[in-house]
């Protein structure tokens, strides 16, 4: 991505190249759109021409004109500042002024590409997935993130929509939650001792789809905002977070997290055991370890296939032989 200088620079070679030429008209003239691969926005129709930016996929733009194989666009170039850190160019959440100029029609999807919501869902996919690898720069991700916004900004009527919604979500969740934890406050006990990760986003979906599976994964996303930090050896955050877990189990039994949230709330009551165990209170460890297998057996009967099962049988092992879940080996 440009900086601002740069772009700066760009628009003063096109002002004098191009003097006379009259002020572009306002964005809402002509239909959204965005690409799909990194795309040269030159001064004209030639690629001969001044490059004035570079425009990455998701990005909105603008269609104003088209001249065979190229188009005129309002482009937007600029880092994402607003409050939402993706607010879109055009619309209702406009926080940029975009750059004007040409670009080649060629991986430019609006909402009459035929298939365009394929297309778009598509290529937020693969760059999900490339997010993933190794050392993948954190751009990658952003670009997914864009791509499917886009794809619901251009296709609101598409079954992909509520879908591309939630990854496009929870992938700025994720993003934030990964900075937010690198921060020497994600070591303290108490979760509210560190930053809040922003659910602005996520609320929205809720409204948008309640009582759906992208809002029961919201739910799950911003249980993230209430986890402690490192429990320091005391009984307090597992008992709560183990609460908070079996609640989420029972307010959302068709989400696809309802069986990890059983195993996370297994293996807190696991560590409960070991806690109580260490500061010998022998009851509380035996209450603890009794409840952790009860827990157990709830997944095993309503979600006999997922993986969570087998973990929890595992967990449930290891405190009947006395195998420490929690702590350092005491044998």
């Amino acid at each position: 991505m440009r900086t601002a200088i740069t772009v700066l620079s760009a628009l003063l070679v096109f002002a004098l190249q191009a003097p006379a030429a009259p002020k572009p008209p306002a964005p809402s003239n002509g239909p959204k759109a965005t690409v799909i691969r990194n795309t040269n926005l030159y001064v004209a129709p030639d690629n001969g021409s001044n490059r004035m930016a570079e425009i990455t996929p998701g990005r909105e733009m603008v269609i104003l004109e088209k001249s065979g194989p190229w188009l005129r666009v309002f482009a937007n170039t600029d880092e994402e500042t607003s409050k939402s850190q993706d607010a879109p160019v055009f619309g209702h959440e406009a926080a940029a002024v975009p750059v004007s100029g040409w670009m080649q029609a060629a991986g430019v999807i609006s909402a009459d590409t035929p298939k365009g919501d394929l297309i778009l869902f598509g290529a937020a996919a693969s760059q999900e997935i490339d997010a993933m690898l190794p050392r993948a720069p954190q751009a990658v991700a952003q670009g997914a993130r864009l791509l499917y916004q886009r794809m619901q900004d251009l296709f609101p009527q598409s079954p992909l929509t509520p879908e591309a919604a939630w990854r496009s979500a929870d992938i700025r969740w994720q993003l934030q939650k990964a900075d937010v934890m690198s921060l020497p406050s994600a070591h303290e006990k108490d979760a509210y001792l560190r930053e809040t990760i922003d659910d602005e986003e996520l609320r929205k979906l809720k409204k948008n789809y309640p009582n759906s599976k992208w809002a029961d994964l919201a739910d799950w996303d911003m249980l993230d905002n209430k986890v402690c930090g490192d429990w320091q050896g005391a009984p307090k955050c597992p008992q709560k977070e183990s609460e908070m877990y079996e609640k989420y189990a029972q307010d959302h039994p068709a989400s696809p997290r309802a069986p990890e949230a059983l195993y996370n709330a297994v293996y807190r009551q696991g560590a409960l055991s070991d806690i109580y165990g260490a500061n010998g209170d022998d009851k509380k460890a035996g209450e603890a370890k009794a409840r952790a297998v009860a827990i157990a057996g709830t997944i095993a009967t309503k979600y006999p296939q997922s993986d969570y099962a087998a973990r929890a049988a595992s967990l449930v092992y290891q405190l009947q032989e006395s195998i420490p879940i929690y702590g350092t080996d005491r044998q």
